[in-house]
């Protein structure tokens, strides 16, 4: 199968491969310089536990790793559908780089300024991009 679409699903799985990678080159460091954090012997607990004892600016990297096992697992299914039905190309892949930047851009803001106006509206479009996306998907299987 060939199609545009599939293009940005890679880009956005690798982003969210960037994003891990970026959560842990940040947050091992700052967990070691905790006071009576034993990293190495903890049992148990969430990473929400991080947040009262982590910097805020650590833990946006790890809230946006996890916003991206969100929202976007409807993109994934969405775009592939797509992609299976010979959809992908055109408009819809349009619309598919569309959603993947405004993502990384979602991304970016959260993890280095955290403005949440600005990710809230970031999201609120991504939003009315992925419903587009389904929309041209439920008209093509239906």
């Amino acid at each position: 199968m060939q199609s545009e679409i599939l293009q940005p699903i890679v880009v956005l799985a690798a982003w969210t491969m960037i994003m891990w990678a970026w959560m842990y080159a940040t947050r091992l460091p700052a967990m070691a310089k905790v006071p009576g954090l034993d990293a190495k012997n903890m049992v148990g607990g969430l990473g929400t536990d991080l947040d009262k004892v982590l910097p805020g600016k650590i833990q946006w990297i790890a809230h946006n790793y996890n916003h991206l096992h969100e929202q976007p697992t409807v993109f994934y299914a969405v775009a592939l559908s797509l992609a299976f039905m010979d959809q992908g190309d055109g408009i819809n892949a349009g619309l598919a780089w569309t959603y993947v930047i405004l993502r990384v851009a979602h991304s970016l803001v959260q993890a280095l300024w955290n403005r949440v106006m600005v990710r809230f509206m970031i999201f609120l479009t991504s939003g009315v991009v992925l419903v587009a996306m389904t929309l041209h998907a439920a008209l093509a299987v239906f």
